[in-house]
């Protein structure tokens, strides 16, 4: 008897989905893509929100499922897609993050240089298409933009993706911020094709108006929330110290993986040309991490030690964030209060206080999203809104943040 592998996943936000085919299944039960059960969504986020332990994993599966939506919907509205083109998109967002690192975006130019979560998902995706002997290959042309049906990458990676939809109303759902709530149902029914481009029916403007203002809200009230990070630059400033520990000779605790990355400054040049360095960032998760944070903790460099310390007690920098540049003078001031304090040099002193700067904007007008009206017309929701913030949506806004010890 052939084992049915049309298995069917209960997920928290949409019930029961279902595995459209064996290959998904035979993807989903690859260590590869397992990994992504060990790596956080919302990396140290529970640290301000508690219930923010889904992970990465978590949002694939549902991204799969809204495609699996979004191209049922395009389907009975006529748009012409095969049904390999079809397996391929769906196959394209479930595997568009399996190049994520530990615990996200935080680490993501601390442990590698140079090289982003896509580029190392794209290299992920070639050594699973050799696993499967040429199966993923429609669906990393998807992927990559290099298919003639542009509505297909569309669908997996534009401003108005399938892998958004998930996310926000994932991350709403486990932080609790109910600003995140979106209509992913509503936005999908809306969904067409016009000229090859992925498009939204006029009837829909308001959820997608919804949908940029959750989104910009998301972003100031968790992924940017000022608490999330001071406690993500804390952990890229651990990593630092122990890269710079490791670099100099120095014996640190760590998982073999680990060890190999804090001493050698690879970039993307160097997985390119050594395919080794690929399957021993595939063995890096989470809890490679926080073992290795843990143990450090009692190190005898007390730079790493007391920032080991911080992040393991939960305590955080103190962080102050404002529309302007942090004065020098002011980051000065706390240095030298930070060096006579712990009895550090200047330079050990930077790793307790640091200015940095974050950028956010809800909706890039460079990569439109059309809506489309009765007459045939398409219009880009910035101008068809009458609403004047989604216009406002389109700055980019930058906010400039200083973090140091509390209690200086």
């Amino acid at each position: 008897m052939i084992p049915n592998k049309r298995k069917i996943i209960n997920d928290p936000i949409y019930g029961f989905v279902t595995l459209p085919d064996d290959l998904v299944h035979d993807l989903i039960n690859h260590p590869i893509f397992q990994r992504l059960r060990r790596i956080k969504q919302l990396g140290l986020t529970n640290l301000v929100y508690p219930g923010a332990l889904h992970t990465r994993f978590h949002h694939a599966i549902g991204a799969m499922h809204l495609m699996t939506e979004a191209l049922l919907v395009l389907k009975s509205k006529g748009v012409k897609f095969t049904e390999e083109e079809s397996r391929a998109t769906i196959i394209a967002i479930l595997l568009h993050d399996i190049g994520h690192g530990p615990f996200s975006h935080a680490l993501e130019h601390t442990i590698v240089k140079g090289i982003n979560h896509e580029d190392i998902s794209a290299m992920l995706m070639d050594e699973l298409n050799k696993s499967f002997k040429g199966k993923l290959t429609l669906a990393i042309k998807i992927f990559k933009d290099e298919h003639p049906k542009k509505f297909l990458h569309q669908l997996v990676s534009s401003q108005l993706d399938m892998d958004r939809l998930d996310y926000l109303k994932r991350d709403s759902f486990f932080t609790g911020v109910s600003e995140g709530v979106i209509s992913s149902d509503r936005i999908i029914k809306m969904l067409n094709v016009v000229n090859g481009e992925l498009v939204i029916e006029a009837k829909g403007i308001y959820s997608v108006e919804k949908f940029l203002i959750a989104r910009r809200l998301m972003y100031w009230q968790v992924y940017l929330h000022k608490t999330v990070l001071s406690a993500e630059n804390l952990l890229v400033k651990i990593l630092m110290r122990a890269k710079e520990l490791s670099l100099n000779g120095v014996d640190l605790f760590a998982t073999p993986a680990l060890s190999l990355f804090l001493k050698h400054n690879f970039n993307k040049k160097d997985f390119k040309t050594k395919p080794e360095l690929i399957e021993q960032f595939v063995l890096l998760d989470d809890y490679d991490i926080m073992a290795s944070v843990k143990v450090w903790m009692n190190h005898s460099d007390v730079v790493l030690s007391r920032l080991c310390k911080n992040m393991i007690d939960r305590n955080l920098f103190k962080i102050e964030l404002q529309n302007k540049k942090i004065a020098v003078e002011h980051k000065n001031t706390l240095l030298e209060k930070v060096v006579k304090k712990y009895k550090l040099t200047k330079k050990e002193a930077e790793y307790f206080v640091f200015a940095e700067s974050v950028n956010n904007s809800a909706y890039n007008s460079h990569f439109k999203i059309n809506i489309l009206f009765n007459d045939g017309s398409l219009v880009d929701v910035a101008k068809a809104s009458d609403q004047l913030n989604i216009k406002m949506l389109s700055k980019k806004v930058t906010k400039y943040f200083i973090c140091y010890p509390k209690g200086l």
